[in-house]
């Protein structure tokens, strides 16, 4: 007899080692040294997808359906070595963006919206709700066969069992317990779980053990191995047809729903995306885990066919489940060991799916449905709480146990009616409703929220509808007629024969449905609606996403203005002081920012603070938060309507400006005599102001004059004055800047400066510039560098003024623009090189003068004001430096600086 004390002694011994291992884990995390950081540990975490329907539900499929359960696994096969290219680009934009989950990696694609995050959880949860109950069912099942060691009689789920009675229950509350121990320690930054990472992967090894120890002794020891067992089921004609695949276009069709469900799985489930993307330490590990992780399905699956026609050789017809041969077998068998081993591997598949599947499914619930209720309840004043983390801890705690009750109410009442293939199934049917919206969105920048938001929940609903209530109607808690006769007796929607569709099976017809709603959905959507500034942005950033220089703080650009202070103070209500200031000080010393310094309008810093704060709260979340210290962010298209309120006052401001030009006018015929090179600056800043000014006027007027036109026409216009209006701030900006360099006036501020750091914040500065002008921008960088004495602020706007001219000169089909820093002995080079018509060898000599138009139009490289070289020449100048240029017509222009590393000695200019 195998006694009860000893199944449960030897599964909470099992359990005190997954304990152990996942605290070392933490441990090693917590000083730095991974043990996760390993392509092989990685390769097994991903494993997580073998669950006990993996365990057990695959027999029982292969028992009733033959090779077909292999479709299963040829799905995720095929994305890891054929779609790995796609996996790569989802690790990437996660890595840049700090994702949490799939949730927040739509929602953050298409505007951070917190709508859209919430749908998405809400489609998560109710879809992996019935694979939750799977787990139990075989948790609760295999526990019941090995208590009545070695008899077989079948056992199936007692009926109307107190709940206090149903070990299923106490399973639930376990595996709450250690999701919540090893999933919810504390908030991180990263949203990393290395010890839970290191126990999954220890969990996958043990599974395939077990399976392949119990797949051995039915082969070679109960049977004279696959060609002794292959003959017996030969000779049974009920077997021998599960080893023949038919010409039948139902199963064909079959055969292409199931492989595309699991392929969609291998990256929509949850857990998936939780192991592969979100506790990914190194994006190179997925280099190895594409034929790793295929290996260890094949390994799984060699014995999947002999231990199920072993079963059904020797108990097919005396009624054992066939979901349990694998652990039927050595049981009947007496081998005590091997049981528990099987038993044990069981359990591991079950509970590693629940865990990961649990802590992700907390952390979208936490993010993406409750943090933003929160937020938009002021009579909570959550802003004014010094400490949120343990509120943020306590609702992803409180979340993992929701999800496992509803898992075991599904378990409870519906679940022992169907076996684990076919609930399954179901979950994947569910979440690949997320593939439209996030596969096509990191390809497509005319993806928009709506289409998004329409697709998806189209395609949930008839997912709802054709699979999951007729899930309940088979377990008696909505009527049977539903399915029999549709509802209200209306035959075009039975949920399987949905518009008279009867060719499929029940999951074949709820796919075709549900896809084709949702893609359609999605596509008409996004052609038929105009996305947000920040959903364009965020669209051009994802799909981009390798024209960034792969920094985090490159991927976007902040214009506001915030006290540092505050930031540090929000960051620290939600992670604690400990962990803002880990994460905080490396950006700050690398760029060499003042704590003390009371404001700050660092755009590369205001974007690290906004990736910490999604790392922990999402990225809606963490944008709404910012949005709340941060002042003067970048008007959308949506708000551009409320703009037109102002336009009698940018009428009168356009005028006023308009007087302005014509007395520079009037002064540059006043000063012909006495100044040739100020002649030429006043000439040129006032064809350079007239150009926007003329169009703000005339749109301001169009827009006066005819009110009522229509509106979509009237957003056009205000988003042209706006964007004119900016870059006649910009224009004034730099001849502000020049006047003050010119007279002495500007106030510099030498101290240690990194040029690394100084062109990544160039560049990030010009990121959106970039981005919009559809250009490639390459830069090089050494990997180490070196400081200099300089002014950080001005080298910066150096950069910035050497980027812009080169992507105003770009080739405006291919424009291609490369950034090279490279360190000598006594000093330092920086080149900016663009593909654009070039300068001739005239304007070459003349470009840096003073206010000098840089060419003349006619030959070819259109005019500029000149000011922003001019400009960078006299920043370069002051820092003891040489400014030059290179160019051939036709071959594009490199401008080029040098700098010492040190000032000279005596020098006072300080």
């Amino acid at each position: 007899m195998l006694a009860t004390e000893t199944v449960i002694f030897v599964s909470l011994c099992y359990i005190g080692v997954l304990f152990a291992i996942a605290y070392y884990g933490d441990k090693r995390a917590d000083i730095g040294k991974s043990i996760i950081s390993n392509p092989y540990i990685y390769a097994l975490s991903l494993a997580v997808y073998c669950t006990a329907w993996t365990f057990y539900g695959s027999v029982g499929r292969a028992a009733s359906a033959g090779p077909a359960f292999l479709t299963i696994y040829l799905g995720p096969t095929l994305m890891a070595t054929l779609g790995w290219l796609i996996l790569k680009k989802i690790i990437r934009i996660s890595k840049i963006h700090r994702i949490t989950s799939i949730a927040d990696f739509i929602g953050s694609r298409y505007g951070k919206s917190m709508t859209l995050g919430g749908v998405v959880t809400v489609i998560a949860v109710l879809g992996i709700v019935p694979y939750i109950s799977l787990q139990l069912k075989a948790i609760s099942s295999s526990f019941l066969l090995i208590h009545q060691y070695p008899l077989l009689s079948p056992h199936p789920h007692p009926q109307g069992i107190d709940i206090w009675s149903d070990t299923a229950f106490y399973v639930a509350m376990f595996l709450a317990l250690f999701a919540t121990l090893f999933g919810t320690r504390n908030l991180e930054a990263t949203e990393r779980h290395e010890g839970l990472v290191a126990a999954i992967a220890f969990e996958s090894i043990v599974k395939l053990v077990a399976f392949i120890a119990a797949g051995v002794f039915v082969t070679f020891f109960i049977f004279n191995g696959f060609h002794d067992l292959g003959q017996q089921a030969i000779s049974r004609p009920e077997l021998r047809s599960l080893m023949t695949l038919t010409p039948d276009t139902g199963q064909f069709a079959s055969w292409l729903a199931h492989i595309f469900l699991s392929m969609m799985a291998i990256i929509f489930l949850p857990r998936q995306f939780q192991v592969m993307v979100v506790e990914n330490v190194n994006e190179n590990h997925l280099n190895k885990a594409i034929w790793l992780f295929p290996f260890y399905l094949l390994a799984i699956n060699i014995f999947v066919m002999p231990v199920a026609f072993g079963g059904l050789l020797l108990y097919g017809a005396k009624g054992i489940d066939a979901d349990l041969f694998v652990l039927t077998l050595p049981m009947a068998n007496k081998q005590v060991w091997l049981t528990l081993l099987v038993f044990i591997g069981g359990m591991s598949a079950a509970t590693g799916m629940v865990i990961v599947e649990t802590v992700a499914l907390s952390t979208m619930i936490c993010n993406d449905l409750v943090m933003p209720l929160l937020l938009h309840m002021p009579s909570l004043k959550l802003a004014q709480r010094k400490d949120l983390s343990n509120i943020l801890l306590s609702i992803r705690r409180l979340s993992i146990i929701l999800v496992l009750l509803l898992g075991y109410t599904y378990f409870h009442y519906a679940g022992e009616y169907y076996t684990l293939v076919s609930i399954g199934l179901v979950s994947f049917a569910a979440v690949a409703q997320f593939a439209p919206a996030l596969l096509i969105g990191i390809f497509w920048k005319g993806g928009t929220r709506t289409g998004a938001l329409i697709g998806m929940v189209c395609g949930f609903s008839i997912w709802f509808y054709t699979l999951f209530l007729p899930t309940l109607a088979g377990a008696g808690l909505i009527p049977q007629d539903f399915i029999n006769q549709g509802p209200f007796g209306i035959d075009y929607l039975k949920p399987f024969e949905l518009f008279g569709l009867n060719v499929f099976d029940r999951i074949t017809h709820a796919v075709f449905w549900s896809m084709l709603a949702n893609v359609g959905c999605y596509v008409a959507g996004s052609l038929f609606s105009r996305p947000s500034a920040i959903e364009h942005s965020q669209a051009t950033m994802f799909v981009d996403v390798y024209r960034y220089v792969g920094r985090v703080h490159d991927s976007s650009v902040w214009r506001g203005t915030a006290y540092l202070p505050d930031l540090v103070s929000m960051l620290e209500r939600f992670l604690g002081k400990e962990r803002t200031e880990s994460a905080l000080n490396d950006y700050v010393m690398a760029h060499g920012i003042d704590r003390d310094q009371p404001l700050t309008r660092d755009p590369g810093l205001f974007n690290h603070i906004e990736k910490i704060l999604a790392g922990a709260i999402g990225s809606a979340s963490a944008r709404v938060m910012m949005s709340s210290i941060v002042k003067e962010e970048p008007l959308g298209i949506e708000e551009v309507m409320d703009i037109l309120d102002e336009t009698r006052q940018t009428i009168l401001y356009s005028h006023e400006l308009e007087r302005t030009t014509e007395e520079l006018q009037a002064a540059n015929q006043r000063l012909q005599e006495l100044d040739r090179m100020k002649d030429e600056f006043i000439s040129t800043v006032s064809h350079e102001l007239r150009t926007p000014l003329t169009a703000i006027r005339s749109l301001a007027e169009i827009l006066h004059d005819y009110p009522d036109t229509p509106p979509d026409r009237q957003q056009e216009f205000s988003g042209i004055i706006i964007r004119e209006t900016q870059r006649l701030t910009r224009l004034i900006t730099q001849v502000l800047d020049f006047q003050k360099l010119e007279s002495g006036r500007t106030k510099w501020h030498i101290t240690n400066v990194d040029l690394k750091a100084v062109v990544q914040d160039a560049v990030s500065a010009t990121g959106q510039l970039v981005a919009e002008k559809n250009i490639q921008m390459n830069v090089h960088l050494p990997n180490s560098s070196r400081p200099i004495d300089g002014d950080r602020d001005q080298l910066i706007q150096a950069m910035v003024n050497l980027i812009s001219n080169a992507v105003k000169f770009c080739d405006p089909n291919q424009g291609r623009i490369d950034i090279h820093l490279v360190y000598a002995a006594d000093q330092l080079s920086v080149s900016v090189t663009d593909n654009g018509i070039g300068i001739s060898e005239t304007d070459q000599k003349q470009i840096f003068d003073k206010f000098q138009q840089v060419v003349d139009p006619s030959r070819g490289r259109p005019p500029g004001t000149g000011l922003g070289l001019s400009i960078t020449r006299q920043i370069i100048q002051y820092h003891h430096g040489t400014l030059t240029v290179k160019s051939a017509p036709g071959k594009g222009a490199t401008f080029s600086f040098n700098l010492p590393y040190h000032r000279p000695p005596g020098d006072l200019t300080a």
